[in-house]
């Protein structure tokens, strides 16, 4: 037998088996974290001589997200023991769900007295799932050295980050998290700002939208992003322009190192939504399916930055290090300080990936809110011609009101919707949920931007001035929430507002603690600057299909549970001031 008929023999075994499968791994049972006082409990109980309780526990999400009604009681029972949380059995609702899994997770956690649930898949670790603040604060920082990414997350990203930053703990973690530093000084914030991100901009981005705009045709707003967030970050971390974003080509450009970073992510992320690792692990033995196609994705990764370290290495020998100001990015900057290829190349790949997908798939939520809500919309261009194209990286920061929207966009949309830690010894959280060792604990951020409990009533509204307090010529400030209700309102001025800040406990979109994102500002600035020229420039209108679609819900699956736009956003560009 041929090995290709081997693989077709073994597709065709894992065909037939996957409604098995299905069924089997998906029996998933959940634990509603419970917390002593149970009269704060938001369900009924029944106590019965057979020392169990039956609990009808009544979804408490805001009706603006849909809900199956016959489906809003989740019954369990449970015995009546200190060490026992109380399950319920949830693979009837999980099939009708499967496929609005975070806002389903979102309603389970809402639900919660506590907001946290814990989740048992048979033959998988133990998951417990918060939105509490106290909690994510306790994991994230007060008790961060006993909640490490953990082997069973490093096991599904290791193969495409290798040792790399995102995928490190540890000793390792604190000598890459040093050598990363230096990409995000302000010197280094401002060079980006007025060259790569500036050139990427003005050269590419805005004759692309140009383009649309004269052809009257909708354009792929998350497509553009994210070709244009490729080319940007392969210049700052590689020193290479993969020309993948070009608005004189008639068609868009191919990229097969972009196709397989894209694979490559796309199936890793699926690793980690597995029930269990067993199936993928299985797949990876046998080198066939997804992990065939991953393994060839991350063997054209590898080899293609292996190469540019090779013909970098050779060009500073030739030199003899000599005008080494030129060498600006990352990789260069890496071999000159005499790292060797596989840190160099780890930590390269680790800054593609982030930068490829984070960033666009915030920005294309931007986009869509502000389009469809011509208040803000209007404010923010309002706020961006008053600076007459003045993009520079200390104009950027004056840019309040954006400032404002993009931290609104992110806590309904945050470009990753939850992050998981392992935790090395039991342990127990802020609101009295027990940890053992080895258990999974996931922080949602997609979940706590829609908590009531966090956000108010209206949470479900996208309102920037959530996010400013005006300032009087007294210097004293108010809050401007209270205004935002009036959809009628006046304007707000970027000169007499100051952007609120939150906790990044409540808001752990940039993670918090010792791992707080270190791209945080040039992420920022990068979108600041992405909207206010777009913006400055053009009217971006929803095209008819995305009104019908809707905005649908970002990807919630796996390790990299990137929030991007299902199925792209199609929209139609205007140039500013014509009709």
């Amino acid at each position: 037998m041929t090995m290709e008929s081997m693989y077709a023999h073994y597709n065709l075994i894992l065909l037939a088996l996957k409604p098995f499968f299905f069924l089997f791994f998906f029996s998933i049972t959940f634990s509603h974290v419970t917390h002593l006082s149970l009269h704060h409990y938001h369900y009924h109980h029944h106590y019965h001589h057979n020392h169990h309780y039956h609990l009808s526990l009544h979804n408490s999400a805001p009706s603006s997200t849909t809900y199956n009604k016959s489906r809003q009681r989740l019954y369990c029972k449970y015995l009546l023991r200190p060490q026992n949380l109380p399950h319920y059995r949830l693979l009837d609702p999980l099939l009708p769900n499967r496929h609005r899994l975070l806002d389903w997770y979102t309603e389970l956690v809402a639900a919660s007295p506590t907001q946290t649930i814990a989740v048992r898949r048979l033959g998988a670790r133990r998951t417990v799932v918060t939105a509490n603040p106290a909690n994510v604060e306790h994991v994230l920082k007060s008790n961060f050295a006993n909640y490490p990414k953990g082997r069973p997350f490093t096991d599904i990203l290791g193969d495409l980050l290798g040792r790399g930053i995102f995928n490190a703990d540890g000793a390792l973690w604190h000598a890459q998290r040093k050598l990363a530093s230096h990409e995000f000084s302000v010197r280094s914030l401002r060079r980006f700002v007025a060259g790569e991100l500036a050139a990427e901009t003005r050269h590419r981005l805005l004759p692309a939208l140009a383009a649309a705009a004269r052809d009257r045709h909708a354009v792929d707003i998350q497509d553009l992003l994210r070709r244009f967030a490729f080319d940007t970050v392969c210049q700052v971390a590689l020193g290479w322009d993969p020309h993948y974003l070009d608005p004189s080509s008639p068609t868009p450009p191919e990229s097969d190192l972009a196709d397989a970073f894209e694979a490559a992510s796309a199936i890793s992320a699926r690793r980690g939504s597995a029930p269990v690792a067993f199936v993928w692990k299985v797949k990876r033995a046998l080198r066939i399916g997804s992990e065939r196609r991953l393994r060839r994705a991350v063997a054209l990764i590898r080899s293609s930055i292996s190469d540019l370290i090779q013909r970098r290495r050779d060009e500073i020998k030739k030199n003899n290090k000599g005008n080494i100001e030129k060498y600006k990015d990352l990789l260069s900057r890496l071999i000159l300080e005499g790292h060797d290829d596989d840190t160099v190349r780890d930590m390269a790949v680790s800054f593609v990936v982030a930068g490829r997908d984070t960033t666009p798939a915030a920005l294309t939520w931007l986009f869509y809110l502000l389009s469809g809500h011509a208040r803000a919309e209007s404010e923010v261009a309002r706020e961006v011609g008053q600076r007459h194209g003045a993009l520079e990286y200390e104009a950027l920061k004056e840019l309040k009101v954006l400032e404002a929207s993009i931290y609104e966009a992110m806590r309904l949309y945050p470009p990753v919707v939850w992050d998981s830690k392992h935790a090395e010894r039991a342990d127990v959280l802020p609101d009295g949920t027990k940890i053992e060792a080895g258990d999974r604990v996931t922080y949602f951020p997609y979940g706590m931007g829609r908590m009531e409990s966090l956000w108010g009533d209206r949470w479900h509204e996208f309102e920037p001035r959530r996010w400013l307090t005006t300032t009087s010529e007294s210097g004293c400030c108010s809050s401007s929430s209270s205004s935002s209700s009036n959809s009628d309102g006046g304007g707000v001025d970027g000169d007499q507002v100051a952007v609120v800040r939150v906790s990044a406990y409540r808001y752990p979109v940039f993670q918090a603690g010792p791992r707080v994102c270190m791209g945080k500002e040039m992420a920022i600035a990068q979108m600041k600057y992405v909207t206010a020229a777009v913006l400055g420039r053009f009217e971006l209108r929803r095209a008819a299909e995305a009104e019908e679609e809707g905005p649908g819900t970002p990807r919630g699956g796996g390790a990299a549970a990137h929030g991007a736009h299902g199925g792209g956003l199609r929209m139609m560009v205007v140039e500013r001031g014509r009709r």
